[in-house]
């Protein structure tokens, strides 16, 4: 998660993550929505998981973002 800036300190400024809660923000009107996909990235950097959890966090995290969209 560190490698695309999801780190245990937060959101490393300039990365692949600070553009995506860039995006997550705008949509939502200025706020990254809690369960969304950079909300459970983060979370997992912040816990410092390794990357098999890490990855298995990401990809649930994805699809509750997805199916959440679809009832919004």
């Amino acid at each position: 998660m560190a490698g695309v800036g999801f780190t245990s300190v937060g959101i490393t400024a300039g990365s692949y993550a600070a553009g995506m809660m860039s995006a997550a923000a705008v949509a939502n009107g200025g706020a990254v929505v809690a369960g969304s996909t950079v909300a459970v990235c983060q979370a997992a950097g912040a816990a410092g998981l390794p990357a098999a959890a890490s990855t298995g966090v990401a990809g649930v995290g994805a699809t509750v973002g997805w199916i959440t969209s679809i009832f919004m």
